[in-house]
């Protein structure tokens, strides 16, 4: 069983819920986009591709609020 003192990095870095929706919507981008390339019909990698399209701005828009976010948690790493 490990504990703190044997995992000191543990608990430095904070993860927030608009950092891990920065992942997830990358992620999904890139799986509609191989779907896109895999299909075999016009209409349908439209379809994927306006999906992707979509992942990609809600990304954008976690990543933005993670942006404004970033000099709170220095603050609070520092104290």
């Amino acid at each position: 069983m490990t504990t703190r003192e044997t995992r000191p990095g543990r608990f430095r870095r904070r993860i927030t819920l608009d950092a891990q929706l920065v992942s997830y919507w990358e992620r999904e981008a890139q799986r509609l986009d191989a779907l896109a390339a895999g299909s075999g019909w016009a209409w349908i990698a439209r379809r994927y591709a306006r999906r992707a399209e979509a992942a990609r701005a809600k990304a954008r828009i976690s990543q933005d609020r993670e942006a404004g976010r970033a000099p709170a948690v220095a603050s609070v790493a520092d104290a």
